[in-house]
């Protein structure tokens, strides 16, 4: 029993020495950061148009005396435009992470 907890804490030494080698080299926060930034940028790009085109809609709606017909014509602007925005920047990423990857596999030419 006092062995395995030995062990288990030489193996967590081993753990925390990797980590401090990833964290000084800047590798640790590596492509899942890249990712968590992504799906941030989205869904902020999203909730912001959607919240722009309500307010703008909500703005017209009251100024016109309207009851949310601009309200649900501008939501519906703003999802459709947030969408083609958040579409957009995907395949942006989708062609730079495809560039990296062939940049990566071509052997470097020596000159």
């Amino acid at each position: 029993m006092y062995y395995s907890l030995n062990l288990n804490c030489q193996r967590k030494k081993s753990f925390d020495i990797d980590r401090r080698k990833l964290i000084r080299s800047g590798k640790w926060a590596g492509k899942w950061a890249d990712d968590l930034t992504l799906v941030s940028q989205l869904g902020l790009t999203m909730a912001g148009s959607i919240l722009l085109c309500f307010a703008i809609g909500y703005h017209l709606d009251k100024w016109l005396h309207t009851k949310g017909l601009f309200i649900t014509l501008f939501i519906l602007l703003g999802i459709a435009g947030g969408g083609y925005t958040v579409y957009r920047e995907i395949m942006k990423t989708l062609e730079q992470d495809e560039k990296k990857k062939t940049e990566h596999d071509q052997p470097k030419k020596r000159s």
